[in-house]
Order: C-alpha cells, then sequence, then structure tokens
C-alpha cells in the first residue's frame, strides 16, 4: 500500500555513499507512477446492478440492498484494495431486522481458510482489527458458530470469548481476489512494476544531484602559486573568498602571466531523461497501460479508432478483472437474500452482475452503433444498458413513458385530434361530436402547457 499511497521514500538502488551524502536531498520526494497503474483500472470498474435470475431487468431488490449499504462508493475502495494488495474481502450479516450488512474489508485485517482440496468452500475466517480506543477485536466464522473476544493491549489474555450461531450456515465472508490463478496466491497490481518504480526514483535522484553539482561549467585554474606554507589563518581564508567571488562574478583575474584557466563541459542531463523514458515504457509495456497515460510520446492523446487500438490491452485487463470481482459480487448477493430468508435467490447460480462498458467511446459513435442494434432487434432496455444508464435510470424512464401516454390519451380525448397538423400550422377544433378521434401528438402536450400557465 506504500507504493500506491505514495509514501515509499527508500531510494532501493542506492548505493551507502550515496545515501550518506546526498539522502537528505530525497526526504519525502518521489516520482511515483504506481496510483496511476492501478486508478487507470479500477476506474473502468463500475457494477451498475445485478440480475438475480433470468429476467431482463435488473433485481430492484439486489438494486436496493446495493444502495443500502453505501456499495456504489465502497465497492470502488474494495477493488482498488485487492488491485493493490491482490485480494480483499466482503462480510455479510445481518442486523436485528434480519436485513443484510454488507461490508468490504481490508486483507490487512481478514483472512480466509478453505477446506482442504477446495478453492471455494470456506472453512473459516476471522476479522482481527483494533480501535479509536485501542481495543483489539477478534471474530472468527465457521459455518455453524461465530465467536468474538476483545483484549486491552497486545501481549494481554484475550477475554473468554463469546457465541452465537451462524444461521446462514455458511461462511459469511467472501474474498475479491485479483486475478487468481489455481494456486490461489494474491496477484498484485504492481508485483511487477515496483521494481521499475524503485528504478525511475534512483535515476531521478541522480538528475538532479547531477542538476545541483555538474549542470554548470567547471573551472580549472593551474599555475596559480599556491598559499605558503606558513600562511596565517586569516590568509587562507581570505585566499578562498577571493575564489568564491571570483566563482559567483564569474570574471577570474590572474596575477601571474603564466597562469592558465579552462574548464569542464556541463553535464548533459538529457541522458537521464532518455534513461527514465525507458524505464517508463517498461512500466507501460508490462501494466498494459497505455503510453498516453504516461505522456509519453510527446503527450498527445490518440483520437477516433487509433485510441480504441491504444487502449485495446487496458480494456482486456478490465474485462478480466470484472470475471474475477463478479463472481464475488454475485456470492455476496447470494448470501444477502439469504439473510433474507430469500431462498430462491440465495440459490440464483445463474445471476449475474451488470458492469458498465470500460470502454471510453464518443457519446455520438456509441449511439449510432446502438441504432444499428436496435436494427438487428436488441430490446430497448438492454440499449439503454450499453448506453450506460444505470437500471434506475432505465425505472425511471419507464414511469416517465407511461406518464406522456397518458398524457397524450387525455389530450386525444379532450380535443379529438392533433392541434398542430403534420405541416407544423394549426387546424381548426372540429364541431362536438364531428371526426373520428386521433393520437395527441407530443406538440399538442406542449401547447396544452403553454395554455395552463
Amino acid at each position: 500500500m506504500n507504493y500506491y499511497d505514495s509514501e515509499n521514500k527508500d531510494l532501493v538502488y542506492a548505493q551507502a555513499k550515496f545515501n550518506e551524502i546526498f539522502g537528505g536531498l530525497f526526504t519525502g520526494w518521489r516520482d511515483n507512477f504506481c496510483p496511476l497503474i492501478v486508478d487507470s483500472i479500477s476506474e473502468r470498474l463500475r457494477i451498475q446492478g445485478f440480475r438475480m435470475g433470468p429476467e431482463e431487468a435488473a433485481d430492484k431488490d439486489a438494486t436496493e440492498i446495493w444502495q443500502k449499504n453505501f456499495l456504489d462508493a465502497e465497492s470502488n475502495a474494495a477493488h482498488i484494495d485487492s488491485l493493490v494488495q491482490g485480494s480483499s474481502f466482503v462480510t455479510v450479516w445481518g442486523d436485528e431486522d434480519d436485513e443484510p450488512i454488507i461490508v468490504p474489508e481490508s486483507a490487512d485485517e481478514v483472512v480466509v481458510q478453505y477446506e482442504p482440496g477446495s478453492r471455494r468452500k470456506r472453512a473459516a475466517a476471522m476479522k482481527q482489527y483494533t480501535d479509536d480506543w485501542g481495543v483489539e477485536h477478534v471474530t472468527l466464522w465457521t459455518p455453524k458458530v461465530a465467536y468474538e473476544s476483545t483484549r486491552i493491549s497486545e501481549g494481554r489474555r484475550w477475554t473468554d470469548p463469546t457465541s452465537k450461531p451462524n444461521p446462514l450456515g455458511v461462511v459469511p465472508v467472501i474474498p475479491l481476489m485479483n486475478r487468481t490463478r489455481l494456486k490461489m496466491s494474491p496477484f498484485s497490481e504492481l508485483a511487477a512494476i515496483i521494481p521499475i518504480q524503485d528504478a525511475i526514483n534512483k535515476v531521478a535522484a541522480d538528475a538532479i544531484v547531477a542538476s545541483e553539482f555538474a549542470a554548470f561549467p567547471q573551472r580549472v585554474i593551474s599555475g596559480v602559486e599556491s598559499l605558503p606554507d606558513d600562511a596565517t589563518p586569516d590568509e587562507e581564508a581570505k585566499a578562498r573568498a577571493d575564489a568564491v567571488r571570483a566563482y559567483i562574478d564569474r570574471i577570474l583575474t590572474l596575477d601571474n602571466p603564466e597562469a592558465k584557466w579552462g574548464q569542464f563541459q556541463a553535464a548533459d542531463l538529457n541522458n537521464y531523461v532518455t534513461l527514465i523514458d525507458m524505464l517508463v515504457q517498461h512500466m507501460a509495456s508490462q501494466s498494459r497501460v497505455p503510453f498516453h497515460y504516461f505522456l509519453l510520446n510527446g503527450g498527445v492523446a490518440p483520437s477516433g479508432e487509433s485510441i480504441t487500438a491504444a487502449e485495446a490491452g487496458l480494456v482486456a485487463k478490465a474485462h478480466e478483472r470484472m470475471l474475477h470481482f463478479g463472481e464475488s459480487w454475485e456470492e455476496a448477493m447470494r448470501i444477502a437474500f439469504l439473510v433474507k430468508g430469500d431462498a430462491a435467490r440465495a440459490k440464483a447460480y445463474n445471476a449475474e452482475t451488470i458492469w458498465e462498458d470500460p470502454e471510453y467511446r464518443s457519446k455520438a459513435a456509441l449511439a449510432d452503433s446502438l441504432l444499428k442494434m436496435k436494427e438487428l432487434g436488441v430490446p430497448d432496455r438492454q440499449l439503454q444498458e450499453e448506453y450506460g444508464y444505470t437500471p434506475t435510470q432505465i425505472e425511471r424512464f419507464i414511469a416517465m413513458r407511461e406518464e406522456e401516454m397518458k398524457e397524450a390519451q387525455r389530450l386525444e380525448e379532450k380535443y379529438g385530434l392533433a392541434l398542430v397538423g403534420p405541416d407544423g400550422q394549426p387546424q381548426p377544433r372540429p364541431a362536438r361530436g364531428e371526426g373520428k378521434p386521433k393520437a395527441a401528438t407530443d406538440k399538442v402536450a406542449s401547447v396544452e402547457r403553454k395554455k395552463a400557465a
């Protein structure tokens, strides 16, 4: 977490002599790309809702549980922790009203034990943390019992644990694993990045030292008589002061006609810039973060199809993380419905997590694509999801459309035909009983609102 929080303070590749002489110059300084690596993925992992069955619409109860537990924001924090540390956790429990409480947890405080030979079935889970008053708490869950204990300070004996039955019958702690492998070891997005980041910090430190001591020409004077051995301290001090003034004033005057002077050229700092650019390119290649995120290649961001190609690797990476995180969130929602006593949705193994599209596209291009999809018979609700609307917004659209239809029906019954014709010209009202009712248009509704105002 130190690298993500930009609290990495040590120059890892610096020699002891370098740290001894220059280490104090870089206290609190770092040139850190690690947050960019993580945030470029996490900002594309946004959950919109859940389908807890074969229905096309998002599950309203699941959305309500999600919103009630502030998981729009809390889920993002869980994703970031998982990307940084390799894993985070979600606990699901019930309150006194049997309403589900879903809380993301840090891997620093929670651990899970699986049953021998299983990668899914959990035998136990434990959470240990210290509160603001210095009291240490521990909770141990098993499929049958939950135990709790406390102690005032580390080293003291834990209090006798209290226990209560676990009505869920499962360990209510779900891991959010970042790109799990079969051996179940957590995988941090920064594992391969940290050595490169340390090298960038060291080279940048070298550049700063060079800019302080070697970025200006070094003058050399030869043939000048040195001070005699019996020179007094005052004479030595005056000679040093004269040398300093000569350096500051940039004007050298020599009394000895045989004396010569010259200079060494200033150090070329572009060598450091080239090396840092190479390291950043390696970082971009290993993390699959596009070069323009690092302002490489002149800092010019691509556009159109080129930006789609440039971000293809990052989008594919986000889809892969959705696969792993989605399974965990779906299990958390099933346990949440188990808390509510909903046996059907507690066993909804065909549940789906509805993710926002991780690919950034222009609204015009996206709308054009959706119109073509509509011609293929894709339902309106699915098109609205593809455009990025949340399930709550889609439900509002449906309610608004029903209100518009009711208003149109009212105007149709009141006027019998449209007040404005197809050519935009006003139409005369028919006499009572004349003509057949026709559908009221949107312009009818507009005219009616203006008259009412």
